[in-house]
């Protein structure tokens, strides 16, 4: 069985018109060996930019794993590291 990353898009304000809307498209934009492999959801807010301490927005969550000034192209290269060739016995 293939793994299966899930990602969580921010979608409060800030990190909504700073690009996460553009990232909700990720599903558009996955390469054809990483469709059915990635779970996409939106979260009305993730409260990471309270404190700057974690960066900028947009914020994305892959797997528990905080990217910050998150773009389309960032995070599919995250998921490409995270998945790209990797498959479970």
């Amino acid at each position: 069985m293939d793994k299966i990353c899930r990602v969580t898009v921010c979608t409060g304000t800030a990190c909504f018109v700073m690009g996460g809307a553009e990232i909700l498209a990720l599903e558009d934009r996955l390469p054809q060996d990483l469709r059915g492999r990635v779970i996409l959801e939106g979260m009305a807010c993730l409260g990471l930019c309270k404190d700057r301490k974690g960066g900028h927005p947009p914020f994305v969550r892959i797997d528990g794993e905080i990217l910050a000034e998150a773009t389309l192209d960032r995070v599919l290269a995250r998921l490409e590291a995270r998945l790209g060739g990797e498959t479970l016995a």
